[in-house]
């Protein structure tokens, strides 16, 4: 059985194993035209010839902005027994009162189980008790398995920021999209 509980600490090696990637096979095509009287950005889903795999691994400094995280005691995860099977990491914005999940992530045997709807659930609760008025989730136009999940879950594209990752994120293929579901 599946329990959500608080993270104390964060065990770096199964966070690595979690937090290491993902596979599509669509993206979100994004187009920006700008007048000087509108300016327009639109998205649209398309199939991919094949598969987009993206892989990375997270840094010292990640691992250490994400401890700080952790003690803030907002980030949760999701145990089978003592496996760590979903985390999720959090901070509040205090300024404009939201609630950013960084990382988010379902071990992928455990996936497609109600397990990460149940920990987002957890987020939600968690949120409002800190008194957010929004869930914030960061990730790609190539994610389109993350954008369809966060979706279900009530979250919408609130932003799209088209030099986020580098100053050629519109033409070298991954967009920053910003997920946000209202929670007041």
């Amino acid at each position: 059985m599946i329990q959500i509980h608080p993270l104390t600490a964060l065990d770096r090696t199964r966070f690595h194993e979690l937090a290491s990637g993902y596979t599509s096979l669509a993206k979100y095509d994004i187009k920006k035209r700008e007048t000087d009287q509108e300016t327009l950005i639109s998205l649209k889903l398309e199939r991919l010839e094949q598969e987009y795999v993206k892989r990375w691994d997270v840094s010292q400094d990640d691992d250490a902005l994400y401890e700080k995280m952790i003690v803030q005691g907002l980030s949760a995860g999701a145990f089978e027994g003592d496996n760590l099977v979903g985390i999720a990491i959090a901070e509040k914005r205090d300024w404009n009162r939201t609630f950013w999940i960084w990382e988010f992530h379902i071990d992928e045997v455990y996936r497609r189980r109600g397990i990460g709807r149940q920990l987002m659930e957890h987020m939600v609760t968690v949120g409002k008790k800190v008194d957010c008025r929004a869930i914030v989730c960061e990730t790609q136009n190539t994610n389109v398995p993350a954008i369809q999940f966060y979706r279900k879950l009530g979250f919408e594209i609130g932003a799209v920021d088209l030099s986020y990752y580098t100053n050629k994120d519109l033409t070298d293929f991954e967009v920053a999209i910003f997920m946000k579901r209202l929670i007041e």
